[in-house]
């Protein structure tokens, strides 16, 4: 061997077995803050009947459906409410989940755009035309759709 007094070095192309922990440990770090802020937003939107709802304020109102929404934390629907001056006003009923809802026997189809119903329930705090809907009866057919609130337990 001839010693050129040039130093040589050998690089291996291989990530170390530190390199591996540190990449995994940051992947961990990034999936855990990602799944955390996910949760934090979801349950940020949640609130509790009685946040919302004032049980001592009973309301019903019969209407036509304008729309329907099967999404979580709560189901929606809305309907247009004629007064006595001949006014309609669209009006946004809050349900529980539609896990809960199917669970009491609902299914997507029990309520549909154009349904005739009267619903009873209790009015938001905040005064808006919105509610929570305790029960629904279909006007056409005559069902009732009972959902269970938090007033009920």
């Amino acid at each position: 061997m001839v010693d050129t007094g040039i130093l040589s070095a050998t690089i291996d192309p291989r990530p170390t077995q530190k390199g591996h922990q540190m990449k995994r440990k940051a992947l961990i770090t990034t999936l855990a803050g990602l799944a955390f802020s996910l949760l934090a937003s979801s349950g940020s939107a949640h609130h509790s009947f009685a946040a919302q709802f004032d049980a001592d304020k009973p309301v019903k109102l019969a209407g036509t459906i304008t729309k329907v929404e099967w999404r979580n934390p709560h189901a929606w629907f809305y309907l247009d409410v004629e007064n006595d001056s001949g006014d309609v006003a669209n009006w946004g009923m809050e349900l529980a989940s539609p896990n809960l809802l199917m669970r009491q026997g609902w299914a997507r189809s029990a309520m549909k755009v154009g349904d005739a119903i009267t619903v009873e329930g209790f009015l938001a705090r905040d005064g808006s035309n919105t509610g929570n809907a305790r029960t629904i009866t279909i006007d056409a057919t005559g069902k009732t759709l009972t959902m269970q609130t938090s007033v009920d337990k």
